[in-house]
């Protein structure tokens, strides 16, 4: 087991945003969080990462409770990738995913060999080794989260957490990103996504979760979870589920207004 939830809650003064989540994803395992805008989708996430103390119930990494750890333990086992990053120096790619290390050392210490040849090998793994001495500010936004996610795994850390990865990219790029995605899954990482891509959550992920109104709505295989009334319900939208490849794909299409 890597990442599990347990009745968690939690309230921005008298608003209650989560009420009750339960669920877990394991290594090798990639789950995708579904839901509408403000159903607490990034608060959740914060709690995960223990940037928020949950109200209630909590949230366990190797049965381990978050909240005990301290955020260098933290950071040895889940790592963050945001949907994009702007940063306000144009720091080298290879600078950038070096930053993934700085739990592993000293707060006065320098990296070191060991740490270099971490990111090496990230890069190496992504297929951007080539981009080491671009600017980050220099390339595409597609590269962009690969060098992300390259300083994820640099970071060594098992269980990564990305908020929206294809989101800002073009068809291309979130096909690539995707496809990387998955083969990390296939090497014992446990990616936890959100996204407001069903169909794009369907033929990537072995789980989805979908978060309405506080509380699980859904949570299961593909197979179990995609349907018509589970996109209606989230989206408000009257949609026909159309299944594909034998049901490998299962796409989304809007019903013509009457």
């Amino acid at each position: 087991m890597s990442m599990k939830i347990e009745n968690l809650c939690f309230s921005y003064g008298d608003h209650e945003v989560l009420k009750g989540i339960n669920f877990s994803a394991e290594y090798g395992e990639f789950l995708s969080v579904l839901g509408p805008n403000g159903v607490g989708k990034s608060t959740l996430f914060r709690c995960m990462l223990g940037l928020l103390s949950p109200t209630g119930g909590g949230a366990f990494i190797d049965g381990k409770p978050i909240s005990s750890m301290s955020a260098a333990q933290l950071a040895r086992h889940i790592a963050y990738i945001p949907q994009s990053h702007n940063p306000i120096f144009n720091f080298k790619i290879f600078d950038v995913v070096l930053m993934g290390t700085t739990a592993q050392t000293g707060k006065f210490s320098a990296p070191g060999k060991k740490q270099v040849h971490q990111v090496e090998e990230a890069l190496k793994k992504l297929g951007i080794f080539h981009l080491r001495d671009r600017g980050y500010a220099n390339i595409s936004g597609g590269e962009r989260q690969l060098v992300l996610i390259a300083r994820a795994i640099a970071q060594q850390a098992k269980i990564l957490v990305m908020d929206e990865p294809s989101a800002n990219l073009d068809f291309g790029n979130r096909i690539r990103v995707m496809q990387t995605v998955r083969k990390l899954t296939k090497e014992g990482y446990c990616v936890i996504q959100s996204t407001h891509d069903p169909d794009q959550a369907y033929f990537n992920s072995d789980k989805i979760l979908a978060l309405y109104g506080g509380k699980v709505l859904a949570w299961g295989t593909p197979q179990e979870t995609i349907s018509e009334s589970l996109i209606s319900t989230l989206y408000g939208v009257d949609v026909e589920v159309c299944s594909m490849r034998d049901d490998a794909v299962r796409v989304c299409v809007p019903r013509k207004a009457k």
